[in-house]
């Protein structure tokens, strides 16, 4: 990974579009389109309707979608509604239905788990304890996530290694831990070429991304970064941790 005086937001202005911002079509990139395609095509042969991509709306996933769609392959997408998304977050699922014709299956967590932990701990109980924060995610996005992947024997997310050091070995295919295979077909990809491919292709995006934050979780839990900071920097920027929620924790 680079360093951070090399992050491509180090010498942004103080607001701007991010397509205008970081989008560069680097001479590797058609091959890194044509190898993500052909990833996804042999994941869906090999899985079937076991296949689905695990999408968090991030401009990274929606690129993943739009691979997808490309493909003409019958995968499905699922999203996790924690509860607490932005509203522009949420905005992506009709204009997902719109655009590809994917009906997105939504798993939201059990409502009784969230009133029983808010009650016992508080609305905003993430800003009290690492613990806490993970306790809120267990209840919001672990559990729900658990329900995606039941019976399934793939799942396609849009990691890719530059985000952030915990991250700097995702593998395109890889064992989650848990008895199925974890796709991420854009795990090479650079920020400046996502957007690029984002711009070539009119994909749609999070409008929030314009505001810094390249990586959008909950709303109490993102942030815009500062410039020269690490992707991760706006998620839980109140802790000293890995910035993980444990969707993607290493077993």
């Amino acid at each position: 990974m680079s360093g951070a005086s090399s992050l491509p937001w180090a010498a942004a202005p103080a607001a701007g579009n991010a397509i205008a911002l970081y989008a560069r079509w680097t001479p590797a990139l058609d091959a890194k389109v044509e190898a993500a395609l052909q990833r996804l095509r042999d994941a869906s042969i090999e899985h079937g309707d076991g296949l689905v991509q695990s999408s968090s709306l991030g401009v990274e996933d929606m690129v993943v979608t739009d691979l997808i769609s490309r493909t003409g392959l019958p995968v499905h997408i699922a999203t996790l509604d924690t509860g607490r998304l932005h509203a522009e977050t949420l905005a992506l699922l009709p204009q997902i239905k719109d655009r590809y014709g994917f009906d997105v299956e939504v798993f939201k967590p059990v409502a009784e788990a969230v009133v029983e932990f808010v009650a016992r701990e508080g609305e905003d109980a993430m800003y009290k304890s690492i613990e806490l924060r993970k306790a809120c995610c267990g209840v919001r996005k672990m559990e729900p996530l658990s329900r995606m992947l039941k019976g399934r024997s793939a799942w396609i997310t849009g990691l890719r290694r530059e985000q952030s050091g915990a991250r700097g070995d995702v593998a395109f295919d890889e064992d989650d831990g848990n008895g199925r295979r974890k796709i991420s077909p854009i795990a090479d990809w650079r920020w400046a070429e996502v957007w690029a491919y984002v711009e070539q292709y009119a994909v749609p995006y999070n409008p929030l991304h314009d505001q810094f934050m390249p990586s959008i979780g909950c709303a109490p839990c993102t942030r815009a970064i500062a410039v020269g900071e690490d992707f991760r920097a706006g998620r839980w920027w109140w802790e000293d941790s890995s910035k993980e929620c444990g969707l993607h924790a290493k077993s």
